[in-house]
C-alpha cells in the first residue's frame, strides 16, 4: 500500500529522524519522554507498564493537556496519535474514533469515553447526547489514558475501537490552586479552584471545580456560556486496600456549532461571502422563542440561544482489596442522573439571493436584498440519559516455576442506560450573515417561521432503557521478558421501550407508537503478546474482535419487537509494533489492520446505510527530551476503503470512507527557562473526501496553538495562550450535497492568573 503524505507529515517524520541521528552524539539521558515505565490501568486487567503491555496506549498529564490549549475535552484528543477527534462542535457533539475505524455519522460509536474507569454514557453515538457533552476539563483532572484497539474489546462494553479514560485527582498531593481566565479577543470569563490533602491518618480528599460566563469564541451577541462543575472525593486506605467515594455535579450551558452554508469550488468546500465558518454560530439576539411539541402534546417555548445545556449529578464508589493468597477484588460503581437540552442551528440549504423583509431585529419591516438560507433549529430535549454502572472483578496471581506468574481475572459488568429524548426540528428563514443575523418575513404569523423541517419528519419521542450484562475472563502470563494475555467477553444488550413520530409534527398518537423489546449478544476476544528484547526495546502483537451495539440510531426502521434480527456493529483488528527508548528519545510504532461492519442512520440526510470497511496503516508516537527542551510528535498513515455495502449501493465499493485522511499528524514543543515556559503545538489533517461517493473534498488543514507561562513567585503564575493561533479554517465534515459544512473555531486568545497554595 502507498500513502501520499502531506508536506507537514513528511516534516514530522524528518524531525523524528533528525532527533534519532542527534542521539549518536549525545550522552544517554535518564529521561523517559513517553513514560514507558508508567503503570497504565485503562484497557488492562490489573494495571501494567507501557513497556510490558501489548496495546497501543498514550498518557497525557494535566500540565501537558493545558499546554495544548484545548477548547473542550474532545479538542484535547487531537494531541493523541491514532485518535481522530472532530472537535468542531463545541463542548459537546464531537465525532471521535481511532485509526482504521470509520466515523460514518455522529458521536463516538466505537470508542468509549470514561471517567475513572467507567463509561460516561454507555453508547457513544446517541443522537444529540454524546459523552463529551457531560465531560469537562478542569483542575480536578490528574491525567488521561488512551488505548487504541487491543484489549478494549474485552475489557469494556461498546469499545471495540478503544478507550479514552479521564482520571481525576484523589488528594495524594497536599495543596490547591485558584485560577482566573479571561478571553482577550472574545467575551469569556472563568474561575477554577481545587484543593486536596489529608483529612486524617489514612484518609485523604479532593474537591475542585469551575464556573464561567460569557459569549464564547464564536459570534452570538448574547451570553451562551454559563455554568460550571463541582466534584469531590474521599479515600480511606486500609492495610489491604482502599475505599473511595466520589460525587460530581455539572450544570453548564455552552454554544453548539453546526454546519453552516458553504459552496463547492473546484471540487473543494469553500466559504460563502458573509459567513465565516470559523466564527458563525447563528445564535443571535434577534431570535424568537422556538415553540415545540412535548411528549404530552403540549406546546412549549425555548430560547434558541440556550445552546447545549447539560445537567449531571453522579455518585461513585471505588474499592480495591487484597484478600490474601494472591486474591484481589476490585469494585467500581456509579449512578448518574443526566439530562439537558440540545439546541443548535443547522443550515438546511446554502441560501438564495433575493429581496426579503426583515422580521426581527432593529430593521424589522425594512427591505433586505441579499442571501437568505433555511435555518433549521435542532431542538432536542434530553429528558433522561441517566445510568447505573457496575464493574466487579476478582483476580488471583499464581507464582509458577522460575519466577513466572499467571494471573487469572474474572469479572462481571452490569449497566442500565436510560435514554429519553424529544426531538423537534423547526425551519426558519434567516439572513445569511455570521454575526447577529436576523429572521426574515415568511407567510407565518411567527416571525421567520417556515414550519416543521424536512417534511415534518423529526418530531420524535424516545423512551428507552438499555441493559447490559457482560461477564469476562482474562489470563495473563509473565515469564522474564515475555508477557502474554488472552481474554474473552460475552456482551448482552436488552432493549425495552417506545418510540414515536408525531403526525405532521402536531401530535403524538398512540396508534403510531413503536414498541421495542429485543435482546442481542456477542462474544468478543483479544489475544496479545509483548517481548522485551532489552530494557529499552520491546516488540508486541495483538489480534482482537469486538462489538458496538446499536441504540437509538436504529429506531423507526426495521421492527425491533423481537420479531426480526437486530443488526450489530463489529470491529476486527490485527496490530503489531515496536516500543523503543534510548536516552532522551522514546518511540512507539504500531502497524494496524482493521475491518469494520456496521449499520447506521444519519439524521440530517434521513438515510440508512450498511457498510463494511477495510483499513491498513501505521501509527507513530515519539518524544525527545534534551535538558529543558521537549519535542513530541505523532503521525498516523491510513489506507482505507469501503469493502461492502447494502444492495443498491455497490458503486461505493472501493471508495475511501468519508472524512478519512491519508495522513494525520501532531507536533508539540516546549522549553522551560526556569521562571518562564513557552511552547507551541500543531495538529494537522490531510485532505479527505467529504462523502462516501468521493465527489468533493474537505481540504487539508493544520492548526497551531501556543502558550507562555511566567512564574512571578513560587505561588503565582501568569499565562497567555492562543488556540488556532493563525486563524486557520479546517472543515471537519460536510453534507453529502455540499450545501453545508462545519469548521474548527477561529483564533481565541486567553490570559490567566493562577495562585497555588
Amino acid at each position: 500500500m502507498t500513502f501520499p503524505c502531506t508536506r507537514m507529515g513528511a516534516a514530522v517524520s524528518l524531525a523524528l529522524l533528525h532527533m534519532n541521528g542527534a542521539l549518536a552524539q549525545e550522552a544517554p539521558a535518564a529521561d523517559d519522554a513517553l513514560q514507558m515505565n508508567r503503570v497504565v490501568v485503562t484497557g488492562t486487567a490489573g494495571g501494567t507498564s507501557k513497556m510490558k503491555s501489548s496495546v497501543s496506549v498514550s498518557t497525557l498529564e494535566a500540565d501537558t493537556i493545558a499546554q495544548s490549549v484545548p477548547t473542550s475535552a474532545a479538542d484535547v484528543l487531537r494531541s493523541v496519535p491514532g485518535v481522530r477527534s472532530e472537535s468542531s462542535g463545541g463542548e459537546g457533539n464531537a465525532n471521535m474514533t481511532v485509526r482504521g475505524v470509520p466515523i460514518s455519522a455522529g458521536g463516538s460509536r466505537y470508542v468509549q469515553m470514561q471517567e475513572d474507569g467507567l463509561p460516561i454514557l454507555q453508547s457513544g453515538d446517541f443522537n444529540f447526547t454524546t459523552p463529551d457533552a457531560f465531560m469537562r476539563i478542569d483542575g480536578g483532572l490528574s491525567h488521561l489514558e488512551v488505548v487504541r484497539g487491543g484489549s478494549a474489546s474485552t475489557l469494556a462494553t461498546n469499545a471495540p475501537g478503544g478507550i479514552i479514560n479521564f482520571i481525576g485527582k484523589t488528594g495524594e498531593q497536599q495543596g490547591g490552586s485558584i485560577g482566573l481566565t479571561a478571553g482577550l479577543d472574545h467575551d469569556s470569563k472563568r474561575i477554577d479552584a481545587d484543593y486536596g490533602g489529608t483529612l486524617a491518618p489514612r484518609t485523604r480528599f479532593f474537591i475542585g471545580g469551575f464556573y464561567r460566563n460569557g459569549e464564547g469564541v464564536r459570534n452570538a451577541g448574547v451570553t451562551t456560556e454559563k455554568g460550571g462543575q463541582l466534584r469531590a472525593n474521599i479515600t480511606r486506605e486500609f492495610d489491604n486496600g482502599y475505599l473511595r467515594l466520589s460525587v460530581k455535579h455539572l450544570d453548564d450551558q455552552t454554544p453548539t456549532a453546526l454546519p453552516v452554508p458553504v459552496r463547492i469550488a473546484d471540487g473543494r468546500v469553500a466559504a460563502i461571502d458573509g459567513i465565516d465558518p470559523r466564527t458563525a454560530s447563528f445564535y443571535s439576539p434577534y431570535w424568537v422563542p422556538d415553540v415545540t411539541l412535548d411528549k404530552n402534546n403540549r406546546q412549549v417555548a425555548h430560547d434558541v440561544n440556550d445552546g447545549l445545556r447539560v445537567r449531571s449529578t453522579a455518585f461513585g464508589l471505588e474499592a480495591r482489596f487484597d484478600l490474601g493468597n494472591g486474591w484481589t477484588l476490585t469494585e467500581r460503581l456509579r449512578k448518574s442522573n443526566n439530562s439537558g437540552r440540545f439546541i443548535g442551528v443547522f443550515a438546511g440549504n446554502s441560501g438564495t439571493e433575493g429581496d426579503y423583509l426583515f422580521a426581527t431585529g432593529p430593521r424589522a419591516g425594512q427591505a433586505y436584498a441579499g442571501r437568505a438560507f433555511s435555518a433549521v433549529v435542532f431542538n432536542t430535549s434530553i429528558d433522561d440519559a441517566g445510568s447505573v454502572m457496575n464493574d466487579t472483578k476478582l483476580a488471583r496471581t499464581f507464582q509458577l516455576a522460575d519466577g513466572a506468574r499467571l494471573t487469572a481475572t474474572g469479572g462481571i459488568y452490569l449497566a442500565n442506560q436510560d435514554l429519553g429524548l424529544t426531538w423537534n426540528f423547526n425551519e426558519y428563514l434567516m439572513q445569511a450573515i455570521g454575526d447577529k443575523p436576523a429572521l426574515l418575513q415568511t407567510a407565518s404569523t411567527t416571525p421567520g417561521l417556515v414550519g416543521p423541517a424536512f417534511g415534518a419528519c423529526c418530531s420524535r419521542a424516545v423512551d428507552m432503557r438499555y441493559k447490559y450484562r457482560s461477564p469476562y475472563v482474562n489470563l495473563g502470563y509473565e515469564a522474564g521478558a515475555l508477557n502474554v494475555d488472552a481474554s474473552v467477553r460475552h456482551d448482552r444488550q436488552s432493549a425495552n421501550g417506545t418510540a414515536n413520530i408525531a403526525t405532521g409534527a402536531l401530535r403524538y398518537d398512540p396508534a403510531t407508537v413503536q414498541r421495542v423489546d429485543y435482546d442481542v449478544s456477542h462474544n468478543s476476544y483479544s489475544v496479545g503478546a509483548n517481548y522485551r528484547l532489552t530494557g529499552g526495546l520491546a516488540l508486541f502483537a495483538r489480534t482482537s474482535e469486538g462489538v458496538a451495539f446499536n441504540a437509538d440510531r436504529i429506531l423507526f426502521g426495521a421492527p425491533l419487537d423481537g420479531s426480526a434480527p437486530v443488526s450489530i456493529n463489529t470491529v476486527r483488528q490485527l496490530e503489531g509494533g515496536v516500543k523503543w527508548r534510548s536516552g532522551p528519545l522514546s518511540a512507539f510504532v504500531t502497524a494496524f489492520h482493521a475491518k469494520t461492519r456496521e449499520s447506521n442512520y444519519e439524521v440530517t440526510t434521513q438515510t440508512s446505510t450498511a457498510n463494511s470497511y477495510d483499513a491498513k496503516g501505521v501509527e507513530v508516537e515519539a518524544a525527545w527530551r534534551h535538558g529543558d527542551f521537549q519535542l513530541n510528535g505523532g503521525l498516523t498513515l491510513t489506507d482505507a476503503e469501503i469493502s461492502a455495502t447494502a444492495p443498491g449501493s455497490e458503486a461505493l465499493v472501493g471508495n475511501t470512507p468519508r472524512r478519512q485522511a491519508k495522513a494525520v499528524y501532531q507536533l508539540a514543543a516546549t522549553y522551560d527557562f526556569g521562571k518562564a515556559m513557552v511552547g507551541a503545538s500543531l495538529a494537522g489533517t490531510g485532505r479527505s473526501w467529504a462523502d462516501d461517493q468521493n465527489t468533493f473534498v474537505l481540504p487539508a488543514y493544520r492548526t497551531v496553538s501556543a502558550f507562555a507561562n511566567y512564574r512571578v513567585t513560587d505561588q503565582v503564575t501568569l499565562s497567555l495562550s492562543a488556540n488556532n493561533l493563525f486563524n486557520a479554517t479546517g472543515y471537519t465534515e460536510a453534507e453529502g450535497d455540499g450545501h453545508a459544512a462545519r469548521s474548527v473555531s477561529g483564533r481565541s486568545i486567553k490570559a490567566s492568573a493562577r495562585y497555588t497554595f
